[in-house]
């Protein structure tokens, strides 16, 4: 959520900047919050204006009564009622109008960074760097959960008898690979200096809307029934909230957390077949990095947080690049975001594998989240990136270390996470 004084004052930046990311219909909104908010300040003046008089004559009655001017206060007394009942409409007035600025506000996206290139959606990214070869064996690669099935290391059709499409068993060595990866993400992150975290998997509304628009909303979040509280879609969520109306001392930040999960989204509509398997599911287990700062060192972060994840990926011989979100493709609250992607040697193609995001101050906004500065308070930044997600880097580290024997090979740094194994044997 954007600062309301800045879009007071800068309307046509705020409009350019919603057609920057092709939300034209959201154009009018801008008006139309400058309008309610101008109804606001002008109840609220109001309002005071009426609290003062009451006050005012309130402390006269006693002084009449004392004096015997028995009508005079009587009159004062009218008065009284008459400022009562205009500052109880003018109470709802601010708060009906308030509300409505509030819902408006949440609305209208954030300022995007000047860097970000400008284009309608993810196929107008922009990839920014490389690391790495890409390899294409001399042998077929085959797709993901078959690899795993030679282990007996994944069970879809009890999955699916037990809960549904879009959940799966992991067992047996692919299960501890899966474990594996995200011990070694947590160690590979407390080594870089960041806490070690593990939240609540769930939330109340006021963190949702807090930490992410009304869409993603909508598209992500599963709703406990009967309660006011969500499933988490990644920890970022409950590790944000974990500031909410909290006021930081500067001399404290930044705040650099990792955090361990599992994540559940709806992931509505149908996908494709290199979206099948463990790549888009309801449920998963993900380590976050998230990142508490002041504004001036938030695009620092920035870069230190998706180089945090290509490091990682390198420490396990994937190939990765990693790709600017053009404006199109950036969610309403953030700033700017790269996606860090890893190379498929079956597809021979790159495919997602974490998003690094710089949200400015707008879940801060939301949520309340101020730091208290030498010069006065002032509101935090907020980043956040994938470590991995092993479900997805699953399929990058099979696919890239699969041998043409139907082996896999345990990168050298995995093993110890592995009991000393240097390669996965099929059983099948």
């Amino acid at each position: 959520m954007i600062d309301l004084k800045f879009l007071r004052e800068n309307p046509e930046i705020v409009k350019q900047n919603i057609k920057n990311k092709f939300q034209d219909s959201k154009l009018p909104l801008v008006d139309e919050v400058i309008e309610l908010d101008a109804k606001l300040r002008t109840v609220k003046t109001e309002a005071d204006s009426l609290r003062a008089n009451r006050n005012k004559v309130s402390k006269e009655i006693g002084a009449l009564m004392a004096q015997g001017k028995k009508d005079e206060a009587m009159a004062a007394k009218s008065k009284v009622t008459e400022f009562s009942e205009r500052l109880a409409e003018c109470e709802k007035l601010e708060e009906e109008y308030g509300e409505k600025v509030t819902a408006i506000m949440m609305q209208i996206p954030n300022i995007i960074d000047p860097s970000v290139p400008i284009g309608k959606d993810d196929s107008e990214n922009v990839e920014v760097t490389k690391y790495g070869e890409p390899v294409v064996p001399d042998f077929e690669i085959p797709y993901h959960t078959d690899i795993m099935e030679s282990f007996n290391g994944i069970d879809l059709d009890a999955a699916r008898r037990v809960a549904g499409n879009g959940f799966y068993y992991l067992c047996g060595d692919i299960a501890r690979l899966h474990s594996a990866c995200l011990s070694y993400a947590r160690d590979f992150m407390i080594d870089r200096g960041f806490t070690y975290c593990v939240p609540p998997f769930m939330i109340r509304s006021g963190v949702v809307t807090g930490v992410m628009s009304f869409s993603e909303m909508d598209a992500m979040m599963y709703k406990i029934e009967g309660e006011d509280l969500y499933l988490i879609g990644t920890s970022e969520h409950s590790m944000i909230g974990k500031y909410i109306d909290t006021i930081i001392d500067e001399d404290t930040l930044p705040h650099t957390l990792t955090s361990y999960s599992p994540c559940f989204r709806k992931e509505k509509g149908a996908h494709g077949l290199e979206e099948r398997g463990v790549y888009r599911i309801h449920q998963f287990e993900k380590q976050e990095m998230i990142v508490v700062c002041k504004p001036e060192d938030s695009k620092m972060w920035f870069d230190k947080l998706w180089q945090n994840t290509v490091d990682l990926f390198r420490s396990l011989d994937v190939p990765v690049r990693t790709l600017e979100c053009c404006s199109g493709d950036l969610a309403d609250l953030k700033v700017k975001s790269f996606d860090v992607e890893a190379w498929s040697p079956r597809q021979k193609k790159y495919f997602e594998v974490g998003s690094c995001s710089n949200l400015g101050d707008a879940q801060a906004r939301r949520l309340k989240i101020r730091v208290n500065g030498k010069d006065g308070k002032y509101y935090a930044h907020t980043l956040n990136n994938t470590v991995v997600a092993p479900p997805r880097m699953l399929i990058a580290l099979l696919e890239n270390n699969l041998n043409a024997d139907g082996s896999v090979s345990i990168p050298e740094v995995l093993r110890p996470y592995m009991g000393g194994k240097e390669k996965l044997i099929p059983n099948k």
